[in-house]
């Protein structure tokens, strides 16, 4: 299985604000359309091939579940897929929701 690291969802809230990262989202269309991290990435089964093909495996990359329960494997996945620094948000959306509400897409 592919190496990752957990990452809090305050440190993943201070990386996007200090540096170029890419986030995504491994929920539901529901869910994703509930709302979400502004500028995250819906990773589906259908846009899956293209995020890997198209995706920058040189910059840093945080997934995130509803959780944090799914994302670890989404995560490890990725790195086996060529991205080197891959994180997987504990707590998921349910807490990035929680603490940054005014920063959550719609």
């Amino acid at each position: 299985m592919g190496k990752f690291e957990h990452i809090s969802i305050d440190a993943a809230h201070l990386m996007m604000s200090q540096s170029e990262v890419q986030v995504v989202d491994i929920r539901d269309d529901q869910s994703w359309a509930a709302g979400r991290i502004a500028g995250a990435y819906h990773l589906t089964n259908t846009t899956l091939q293209d995020f890997v093909r198209e995706g920058d495996p040189d910059l840093p990359l945080i997934v995130y579940c509803y959780h944090g329960n799914s994302s670890q494997s989404a995560a490890a996945y990725l790195n086996e897929q060529g991205f080197d620094e891959v994180y997987s948000m504990d707590g998921g959306f349910e807490q990035w929701r929680a603490q940054y509400a005014m920063e959550t897409a719609f």
